[in-house]
């Protein structure tokens, strides 16, 4: 396959880690179901790009629309084809997309654009979107308005290196684009509720940095996070816990 290939963090990090992924990752609030509604018809191509395990792949599929997915790691698929047996799912990435011109009537990257913000990338989206198609990025961050929720995001800043995050804010000067309209932002509130182990410790550990590190470093960060929940008042001692999170959905439309 020709392209840009899958950033080494990536690769190695959800080949070990896609069930952890699949476990530990929040899910999507019920308004970008309506969200998504507004801008996919029923019956509409649509391309789910870095779909992974599938996770946002439903509320493609609850919109009417016929989803193709795209994901390049080997291990993401397999959990993907288990979650979503009616979907077809192939070895691509960004910037090698095997479809026709104008394929599609939308292309969505949910927790994914941030790996491959590249101009290439973004102009093979643009070749396969029809003229009025959207552009549709999706990512889910801990709202770090929260105190224990900023420390914990400077545990995980520490080890991030140079892998590409969507907190960095890189992926941004890619717009505006060539071939695109203006990027409009939505904000949606959102939450994941569960035992602490998963949605903080194993949330982490499916960080592809994280989860690309020896057993014993995993380890260490582990200890870290546990540590961070016994020292933190609102999550001590608790069976379940609710961490806050805050959806951003961008469209841009292609011209």
């Amino acid at each position: 396959m020709s392209g840009q290939g899958v950033h080494e963090a990536a690769r190695e990090g959800y080949s070990r880690a896609a069930e952890t992924y699949a476990r530990g990752r929040p899910g999507y609030p019920e308004a970008l179901g309506g969200w998504l509604s507004q801008r996919i018809a029923p019956g509409e191509r649509v391309l789910d790009l870095g779909a992974g395990t599938g996770k946002f792949t439903g509320l493609l599929l609850a919109t009417g629309a016929s989803v193709v997915a795209a994901e390049p790691v080997a291990a993401m698929r397999e959990g993907f084809a288990a979650a979503h047996p009616g979907v077809p799912v192939i070895d691509a990435v960004a910037d090698a997309l095997p479809f026709e011109d104008a394929a599609f009537s939308a292309v969505c990257c949910a927790q994914s654009f941030h790996w491959f913000a590249t101009r290439s990338a973004l102009a093979e989206i643009r070749r396969v979107l029809r003229p009025g198609g959207s552009l549709i990025l999706i990512w889910n961050m801990r709202d770090e308005s929260v105190p224990w929720l900023h420390q914990l995001g400077d545990i995980m800043r520490r080890l991030a290196g140079d892998t590409p995050r969507h907190e960095s804010g890189a992926w941004r000067a890619l717009f505006p684009a060539k071939g695109f309209g203006p990027l409009a932002e939505t904000q949606l509130r959102n939450k994941q509720v569960g035992p602490p182990e998963r949605v903080v410790v194993d949330r982490c550990l499916s960080v592809s940095y994280v989860a690309a590190l020896p057993a014993e470093e995993q380890e260490a960060v582990a200890g870290r996070l546990r540590r961070l929940l016994v020292e933190t008042p609102e999550t001590a001692g608790q069976d379940e816990i609710t961490v806050p999170y805050v959806t951003s959905a961008y469209q841009a439309r292609a011209i």
